[in-house]
């Protein structure tokens, strides 16, 4: 019996190892291709030839628009900005070359430099990827030739993850901590679990942590111990 599947000593007080090793990669051989996520990955591959040199991904928290907008950042060498007001560093990068605005619902934006933002990148021939848990048309924009440039945007819509690309999502997690889980276990997590890779990326996270504190195995009740622990500390968090 190897160490890790060794039953712990009664009442051994649980000491989670820091989980430093297990980075989540953003490499495109580590993109997991599915239905939700198809048109956002055809529309990241096919760069530069963009139906429009801006291009919005709109999808819910977790739904793969970071992964998917490192992707492109690597792959145009793309620059990092913000749309605040007076930004002159942002629109020198916009002329020069790629440009990424990542969460622009969370972070905010000035509409004229937005609006100015967009101009430069179109007037220089370069690319705007912008990401959004909102669909553009219901951000609170008031200048109507700002409306009038984010109508002309290709928008991509991720739609949130099936049961298939999050069992397929559980599974790679587990592989990449050189575990080989259980497929019984995976479609429990799958049919019970909040529906987003973010949510997929924790719960296997606390699972592998708790397993090596325990000195366990990975089970279906450290599953259900772990997604109890995630229910409740979601309620909590909506109560204050």
């Amino acid at each position: 019996m190897s160490e890790r599947d060794a039953k712990p000593p009664t009442e051994v007080i649980e000491q989670l190892p820091l989980d430093f090793a297990h980075q989540p990669s953003n490499a495109r051989d580590d993109l997991i291709v599915s239905d939700p996520l198809n048109a956002a990955i055809h529309i990241i591959d096919s760069w530069p030839n963009w139906p429009s040199p801006v291009v919005i991904l709109a999808g819910p928290t977790g739904a793969g628009k970071t992964h998917l907008a490192n992707i492109w950042k690597e792959n145009a060498s793309a620059s990092a900005i913000t749309a605040f007001a007076d930004n002159q560093s942002a629109l020198e990068c916009a002329a020069a070359g790629a440009v990424l605005i990542e969460d622009i619902d969370r972070v905010g934006f000035d509409e004229t430099q937005l609006f100015h933002l967009i101009n430069t990148v179109r007037q220089n021939g370069t690319s705007l990827l912008i990401t959004t848990r909102v669909w553009p048309a219901a951000w609170p924009v008031k200048l109507a030739d700002l409306r009038s440039r984010l109508k002309a945007a290709a928008v991509v819509e991720i739609g949130e993850p099936d049961d298939i690309l999050l069992a397929q999502v559980i599974e790679k997690l587990f592989a990449d901590r050189q575990i080989v889980v259980d497929p019984r276990i995976v479609s429990y997590l799958v049919q019970r679990m909040e529906r987003s890779l973010d949510a997929a990326q924790m719960i296997v996270q606390q699972m592998d942590q708790l397993a090596m504190a325990r000195r366990g195995k990975i089970s279906r009740s450290l599953a259900a111990e772990v997604l109890a622990d995630l229910e409740a500390s979601s309620y909590g968090s909506q109560l204050s």
